[in-house]
């Protein structure tokens, strides 16, 4: 008799099909230069439909897992792991109060979230924290997300918005960057998809302005904004575009609505097929301490509410020193260690 799963993944062990293009149990690659099935649905947790290339990946460093040489082929001498790709895992931080993690999870085989952030020098001044969340249903997500959260990045940077004077111009102004910051997220999706691609890329938008104790949130889709003041009650800045959102506003529990068949699906994203990709947008005055947190729903997956996902980021903070890189890879590592079912960034402002 000959077995259907006679051999194994050479990242975890675990039993796969000799027609198995990726490893069920912690999401290999297995068969580089095949092609994967096409799923139409437009679900963020979704795997994607994209052809991968036979380009052998250059590694970097030696194995993540058993510290091994990494051969010509893109794989562990050692123990057979694929090397991690530059794209899987990276980290950014413009000022010491400012940082952020990107990173590919367990359960996807690609990473499709991408961050750009930005910062100055002095603690609490002036900070941009970008995150999307590429569509796993779509082409070259990976790809467009990275590309539109630099851009929008760049042009949130590209100079401070005092419109005339009072506070009420001058939140009306940098929230008017941020949709402009969107605008040129949304063409830099648009020119990194094919024009006659069956499923164009597609991704979320989220950002958060911080200048000088004025902060400005906006959204497409499911990527979230919040604000953990020290001693007061932490806010959600930003409401999802999604079919679990629109369920909780008539009246579903949270904990029903996020776990139903369709919590990932959104009704906005950025792409050529997006219906509206204008943010909504939040304005709020910043008077004292606390953690600005910009993540992807690879983090709030496991805990979405307001509340405990503060508490989270203080006790991992306190953990850690109250560093701000070392607090976003520890937040990495503990959505890592819930499942890890989705990519995961994590981008925070220690004011």
């Amino acid at each position: 008799m000959t077995s259907s799963t006679d051999t194994v993944c050479p990242n975890c062990g675990g039993p796969v099909a000799e027609a198995d293009l990726f490893c069920e149990a912690c999401g290999t690659e297995l068969k580089p230069g095949a092609a994967a099935p096409t799923s139409p649905a437009l679900d963020t947790d979704t795997e994607p439909t994209v052809e991968i290339t036979a380009a052998v990946v250059e590694a970097v460093g030696p194995c993540r897992s058993c510290g091994g040489t990494i051969g010509a082929d893109g794989y562990c001498e050692t123990c057979g792991t694929k090397a991690a790709k530059p794209r899987d895992h990276f980290e950014e931080q413009p000022a010491p109060w400012v940082a952020g993690v990107c990173d590919r999870g367990i359960r996807h085989s690609r990473n499709e979230d991408a961050m750009a952030i930005a910062a100055d020098a002095e603690p609490g001044s002036r900070a941009l924290l970008v995150v999307c969340d590429g569509v796993s249903s779509s082409l070259d997500s990976d790809v467009a997300s990275l590309a539109a959260a630099r851009a929008a990045r760049d042009v949130l940077e590209a100079g401070h918005a005092q419109g005339l004077g009072t506070e009420t111009s001058r939140a009306g102004a940098v929230a008017a960057r941020l949709k402009a910051a969107a605008d040129v997220a949304s063409d830099a999706v648009l020119d990194n998809t094919s024009p006659d691609s069956p499923n164009p890329a597609s991704c979320t938008f989220v950002a958060a302005v911080l200048e000088n104790g004025l902060l400005v949130a906006g959204n497409v889709g499911d990527s979230r904004a919040y604000w953990f003041p020290d001693t007061a009650e932490p806010i959600a800045l930003t409401v999802d575009d999604s079919w679990a959102a629109e369920l909780i506003a008539t009246g579903v529990s949270r904990e029903e609505a996020e776990s139903g068949p369709h919590a990932h699906a959104i009704t906005r994203w950025l792409g050529k097929d997006a219906p509206d990709h204008t943010p909504r947008t939040t304005t709020l005055h910043v008077t004292g301490p606390g953690w600005l947190l910009v993540c992807s729903d690879g983090l709030w997956n496991y805990c979405s509410e307001a509340a405990p996902l503060a508490d989270l980021v203080r006790q991992t903070a306190a953990d850690h020193g109250g560093e701000p890189k070392a607090t976003a890879s520890a937040l990495v590592d503990w959505a890592n260690a819930q499942g890890g079912q989705d990519n995961i960034t994590v981008a925070l402002a220690r004011l």
